[in-house]
């Protein structure tokens, strides 16, 4: 549920011989932890009277890649399922899988791609365990946003994951720097919307593993200091099954043309569904630290022509036209965001909603309605939501409530720093 990659490591000639074609299992509690491992309660599918059976990993050999920067080593991805052949609906896949079906349904395909930024250190990952991930040194000094200087000075380990993840089959566009403090981006070339968050969730991992063979520390976490936080905004738009362009009428001249009505109700949808499916895009306590005025990173529930104060961005013309959601951090499952804007958008489209107005100038100031400020206000909404209810089902919006409930207990029990520089001496 924490869009991270888990699974086993199979010796090459037993996954040939059994793997490939019967599949595996592991413990349903995969869908029912916290970020630590720790079993919680309350979830329908996983529990101790429930004896924390199997689930099948069925693969999808479509998603084999070599990994280059491990010796011999290749990977394939899987969809979930139960012993009786039943999907896993609360699986981040299936939920993708289930709106991409619902999409196609309609006549649509949907595509997309992320923009994932992180911080990069020089400490190890080990060091900074060690150091309670306090007092580290960041790879830059100053901010490097659009800096080729400041990108050169870590071009060596830049280089290795461009090159390592292009290795495994990823489009890789560019590097740049960002503000924070060795803050660095790497894009990639848009996708089908499942590739694109299966790419997504390998990509987090091999970055982090190729940072550390070279004696460093990255994190995508949404807010890691009062600085910047890590954003990843993502982009989608739709075409037809056919191919065709959907979101864009043609017109005179190369900067001829306009949005089409199908366009307009899907961004309507997106945005009448933000604040519901705010829990989809910001999962985590820490994620709300980043929703911050004059931050780059959004508060309003607003869309704009290339604004980036709005939540919703619209961008490009003609096939690139499409639009960008501002909200997701770092720290986002690419699974759950993704399939939470194609419902959204099919909820417009479906609705026939209208959209409003742009948004022009500063979106921070413009007095729109907020995002959520904090999970437990995206928590609530979530779980109030005929349209998530209706759109992913009882068990799914249950499901992650609970993951939300299990994230904020464990936050309101933790003593942190800030009480303790506060309460020690002085109350």
């Amino acid at each position: 549920m924490q869009g991270r990659l888990q699974g086993k490591r199979f010796h090459a000639a037993y996954f040939r011989d059994h793997v490939l074609g019967h599949g595996t299992e592991g413990c349903n509690y995969l869908l029912g932890v916290d970020i630590d491992m720790n079993t919680v309660d309350g979830y329908a599918i996983t529990s101790w009277e429930r004896g924390y059976g199997d689930m099948e990993f069925v693969l999808d050999t479509d998603t084999i890649r070599l990994l280059p920067h491990l010796p011999a080593t290749a990977m394939v991805q899987c969809d979930l399922a139960w012993p009786d052949g039943r999907p896993v609906e609360q699986s981040p896949r299936s939920i993708l899988s289930q709106q991409v079906q619902r999409a196609a349904d309609l006549g649509y395909r949907a595509l997309a791609g992320t923009e994932l930024e992180f911080i990069l250190f020089d400490d190890t990952y080990e060091a900074a365990h060690r150091a309670d991930y306090r007092g580290l040194t960041p790879a830059n000094q100053y901010n490097i946003d659009y800096s080729v200087l400041g990108t050169s000075r870590v071009e060596p380990l830049l280089r290795d994951i461009r090159n390592t993840v292009y290795g495994a089959g990823l489009d890789v566009e560019c590097a740049k720097g960002e503000c924070n403090l060795g803050q660095h981006e790497i894009g990639f070339l848009f996708n089908d919307v499942v590739v694109t968050a299966d790419n997504h969730a390998v990509y987090k991992t091999v970055a982090k593993e190729v940072a550390a063979q070279h004696g460093k520390a990255l994190t995508f976490m949404a807010k890691y200091d009062a600085r910047e936080g890590n954003s990843c905004h993502v982009h989608l738009s739709l075409r037809g099954t056919d191919g065709s362009t959907v979101f864009w009428e043609a017109g005179d001249g190369a900067h001829g043309g306009r949005r089409t009505a199908l366009y307009d109700s899907f961004v309507a949808g997106v945005l009448a569904t933000l604040r519901d499916f705010t829990l989809l895009y910001a999962p985590n306590v820490n994620s709300y630290k980043r929703f911050a005025d004059g931050s780059f990173a959004p508060t309003a529930i607003a869309w704009g022509e290339d604004n980036r104060t709005c939540a919703v961005r619209l961008v490009g013309r003609g096939a690139g036209a499409r639009m960008e959601n501002r909200v997701p951090g770092g720290d986002v499952n690419p699974y759950l965001a993704l399939a939470a804007m194609l419902a959204g958008g099919l909820h417009g489209v479906e609705q026939g909603l209208e959209l409003e107005a742009p948004t022009a100038g500063n979106a921070y100031a413009s007095g729109k309605p907020r995002v959520p400020r904090t999970l437990r206000e995206a928590r609530d909404a979530f779980a109030s939501s005929a349209v998530a209810r209706a759109a992913f089902g009882d068990a799914v919006v249950d499901h992650y409530t609970n993951a939300a409930d299990v994230e904020l207990t464990a936050f309101e029990s933790a003593v942190t720093d800030w009480e303790r520089r506060r309460s020690f001496e002085r109350m």
